[in-house]
């Protein structure tokens, strides 16, 4: 997991508001094979076997479903370390009842559902970094089917035995507002790279030259409006820095463009100009 190690800028985990925590953790743990790490009030710290949490779930008071047309969260995805895992895990879901589309991007392979607030995951495996074909600074990405007759010859017999160790957050995508103001704050901002684009619709972002840490795209259409705090989905995700001086840098940058920076017991809190919650560590 080269592009997910501490001397990259990556995101590492993301927290979700909850309308119910037990029939979410229910999911999770018995669906997905994530453990709990801990709880701690109405929360639960999901993990998939490894030293820190990969997702928090938080339940909301008086929580309402996600307004579909509002910014936020279109997936996070889960990097898995082997194959073997994806194609354990596609015969777990589906002998689940769990509908599942797919895709091969070319640098990836990757299977994508729902979980039951309506939340998008995305469970996916790297191709190695050398195969990614490069056209000056941008991989190409394609959404090409799923070979899944030759995915399942890595089956093994032992099946899902729930998230590996070295399961880690791969990625997120979020829904914005405004393209051109997330590039600004992502890009000129955090300081992540353009990796590719969809147009004027989408871009994929990232540090060390992964196909993407952050995608972005404006499907809800432009000046979608932002959710409402009881509203169910994406609380914030969590950005690791490899360094506090690069953490501090990409702080005053955002703070020159106007974005609003709050410290509490040590963690930076922000936002990005569509609203979506980011937490800055080291």
């Amino acid at each position: 997991m080269l592009f997910h190690e501490k001397e990259n800028t990556h995101v590492t985990q993301v927290t979700l508001k909850v309308m119910d925590l037990e029939r979410l953790l229910e999911f999770y743990t018995t669906i997905i094979g994530f453990q709990i790490w801990k709880r701690s009030g109405h929360a639960v710290y999901l993990s998939g076997g490894g030293e820190k949490p990969l997702l928090v779930l938080e339940e909301v008071s008086e929580g309402i479903p996600a307004n579909r047309k509002a910014t936020g969260l279109y997936h996070f995805a889960l990097l898995l370390p082997e194959k073997a895992d994806l194609a354990d895990l596609v015969k777990h879901l589906l002998k689940n009842n769990i509908q599942v589309a797919s895709a091969d991007h070319l640098v990836s392979e990757a299977i994508y559902f729902s979980d039951p607030d309506g939340n998008g995951i995305e469970v996916y495996i790297d191709r190695p970094s050398s195969l990614w074909e490069w056209s000056g600074n941008e991989v190409k990405m394609t959404v090409d089917p799923l070979d899944f007759e030759e995915l399942f010859r890595f089956e093994t017999n032992a099946g899902w035995m729930g998230l590996p160790d070295r399961t880690v957050m791969g990625h997120i995508h979020l829904h914005v507002s405004d393209l051109a103001q997330a590039k600004q704050f992502y890009c000129d901002g955090l300081g992540f790279d353009i990796v590719s684009s969809f147009g004027d619709q989408a871009l994929f972002i990232s540090s060390a030259n992964y196909h993407h840490h952050i995608g972005l795209n404006t499907w809800k259409g432009a000046d979608a409006p932002i959710p409402e705090d009881q509203e169910a989905g994406l609380k914030w995700f969590d950005i690791h820095f490899p360094q506090e001086h690069s953490r501090k840098e990409a702080i005053n940058r955002i703070l020159q463009m106007g974005a609003s920076v709050d410290e509490k017991e040590g963690v930076i809190y922000t936002m990005d100009p569509s609203s979506n919650g980011i937490r800055l560590l080291v």
